[in-house]
């Protein structure tokens, strides 16, 4: 495959954070040569915090990017108070949070959105008036509404100037100042204009007013849905409440295995002398493997040992129950892992 390397960033870790211990599920790629996530372990809610748009047959989805701190404040929210309303979610989340900032216009509409999943926001360009020592005002665009270039914007304006669509700016007064600190498109006006008068002017034949549709559509259990905020919060909430299990699983399955090899070096070490004996004494490795694997050996303080871990804890999956302690002793098995011999020593 292609492009196997990538440099994440410190978040996009946390996408994947615990995919190795079989917290989701794997399912052949697109040409079934290896195998894939059909779903990321996700720490963090990403559909909802870095937001979507797509396309497909019969379908769409445009959802908004939100603050993370906020959706991550809601889902504690959800978890405290899982009868929590949309409203008090809103007190959590006012609504989108988009990378270019701007202006929402109208709570109802979010509200709508978050309710049903579907709505249009409008969104407007942050401005501020300017006034130089001679009385002439100058319209100053600190923000831009979401997925609005800024370059594309500056020769839309400059064109409605040229057709006069647009009256009482400047000649040479349109100019971009934009730097390290920011954003910053500059329309000197001519004097004796109106700034207000203007600028509804441009709201009007420019993308400096916007609207972003929502429909927060997102795959269920392999079908596509329309979601509501709390729907899909829960649905997160759900699948970590999920990850976290199945990761508790592998590592309580992982230290079963390592603690019943270290029962077995227990017992080797309560009976060293023997072991070694019997190790000398045999001709070749297999036929050590044999008498090592023949008698009973002392238990040592494997006992003592499973006594404080509790009588299953260490026990490990699918150990046949002749085989670990027995009257008399440790019972051993060959191992068909490993080349070499091993106790089978958990009550």
């Amino acid at each position: 495959m292609r492009y196997t390397e990538v440099r994440m960033s410190k978040l996009a870790h946390e996408l994947l954070a615990d995919i190795d211990k079989e917290t989701v599920d794997f399912g052949p790629n697109y040409d079934e040569s290896e195998t894939e996530p059909l779903v990321m372990p996700a720490r963090v809610p990403n559909l909802l915090v870095n937001g979507q748009t797509g396309i497909a047959v019969g379908m769409a989805t445009n959802i908004p990017p939100h603050n993370l701190s906020e959706v991550v404040d809601a889902c504690v929210a959800l978890i405290d108070n899982p009868e929590t309303t949309i409203a008090q979610l809103m007190q959590i989340i006012p609504g989108p949070d988009f990378p270019t900032a701007a202006i929402i216009n109208g709570a109802q509409e979010i509200a709508q959105a978050y309710v049903t999943g579907r709505g249009r926001i409008y969104t407007r360009a942050r401005t501020n008036i300017e006034e130089d020592d001679k009385g002439r005002q100058t319209i100053v665009v600190t923000e831009l509404p979401y997925q609005v270039n800024k370059a594309r914007l500056i020769e839309r304006i400059a064109e409605l100037v040229r057709e006069k669509v647009i009256e009482g700016i400047a000649p040479d007064g349109l100019r971009d100042e934009s730097d390290k600190d920011g954003m910053r498109i500059v329309m000197e006006l001519k004097r004796g204009e109106i700034a207000d008068v203007i600028l509804n002017n441009l709201y009007k034949h420019t993308p400096m007013e916007s609207v972003f549709g929502i429909n927060m559509v997102a795959l269920h259990e392999g079908q596509p849905k329309l979601f509501g905020l709390k729907e899909m919060l829960e649905l997160f909430l759900r699948h970590r409440r999920e990850v976290v299990t199945r990761r508790t699983i592998f590592d309580l399955r992982k230290a079963r295995e390592r603690a019943h090899i270290l029962e077995g070096l227990t017992v080797a070490l309560a009976n060293i002398d023997e072991v070694i004996a019997a190790i000398k004494a045999s001709p070749s490795a297999a036929e050590a493997k044999v008498a090592l694997m023949r008698r009973l050996w002392r238990s040592g303080s494997v006992p003592e040992l499973l006594v404080r871990a509790g009588s299953v804890s260490a026990r490990v999956d699918h150990l046949p129950a002749e085989f670990g302690m027995v009257e008399g002793g440790i019972a051993c098995r060959k191992s068909k892992r490993r080349r070499f011999w091993k106790c089978d020593c958990n009550g």
